[in-house]
């Protein structure tokens, strides 16, 4: 269909299922993939089909993206540095919790904005997180005011979605939570961590994928441009 992009988000559990990408890509057709605590040094050029766009330099477990660069041009990919929590300052200091990209749909002839986002940890306060997804939001407008984006990650918002919906929707965005919760590891823990934000897109479906060696599970988000669902001009 013309304009659907398929992402894959996961979470790598500080690169643990870095071996399970390739296959996870191949099985599911994915043209995006958006990794968060990944080893950022030795990413491999290549997983599957797709190409690395670029990688979070700051935090050695950071962000990664790639895309098919047959159907993708990358005309700039940047990592944003977001407010940090006490965790980030003390224990383990993560830098960059935004990776975003302008990217050049060769099968629509447009640009969208794609990125992957790691929120703060569950040490922090939802009011943070609700600071850095606004902040993430700013960011990605302004490497491509008005376009199309979406945003997939962990967002560690497990809780009081209502909330976050609301917050997010201010901003313009919709958020789309997937079919089965992304962590089950511990019980007072379990819930959707792992989704995605978007304006511009209509997400057809966002599934949770089968578990692997992380304690996250990995999401498929089906997503479909608006302007491509309009009728084309004679």
């Amino acid at each position: 269909m013309l304009g659907r992009v398929k992402t894959i988000s996961y979470n790598l559990r500080k690169n643990r299922a870095i071996g399970e990408l390739a296959t996870l890509v191949d099985n599911h057709g994915a043209e995006l993939l958006c990794l968060q605590e990944a080893d950022t040094v030795n990413l491999p050029s290549r997983i599957g089909s797709l190409s690395l766009v670029r990688a979070t330099e700051k935090n050695r477990l950071g962000l990664a993206m790639y895309v098919d660069a047959e159907r993708f041009e990358v005309r700039s990919a940047q990592a944003f540095q977001l407010k940090k929590s006490l965790h980030d300052r003390v224990l383990s200091p993560a830098h960059e919790r935004l990776l975003g990209a302008r990217i050049h749909d060769h099968e629509t002839g447009s640009d969208f904005i794609a990125a992957s986002f790691h929120a703060a940890p569950l040490t922090a306060r939802n009011s943070l997180r609700r600071v850095q997804i606004s902040a993430a939001i700013d960011e990605l407008a302004a490497i491509g005011p008005g376009l199309p984006s979406i945003m997939v990650g962990d967002y560690n918002y497990p809780v009081f979605h209502n909330r976050l919906t609301a917050h997010v929707q201010a901003s313009g965005y919709d958020t789309n939570f997937s079919d089965k919760r992304t962590y089950n590891r511990y019980f007072l823990f379990r819930g959707h961590y792992d989704f995605v934000t978007s304006t511009g897109f209509e997400i057809a479906r966002v599934q949770t994928l089968g578990r692997g060696s992380s304690d996250h599970l990995p999401i498929m988000v089906t997503a479909q441009r608006h302007e491509a669902l309009l009728p084309l001009a004679a």
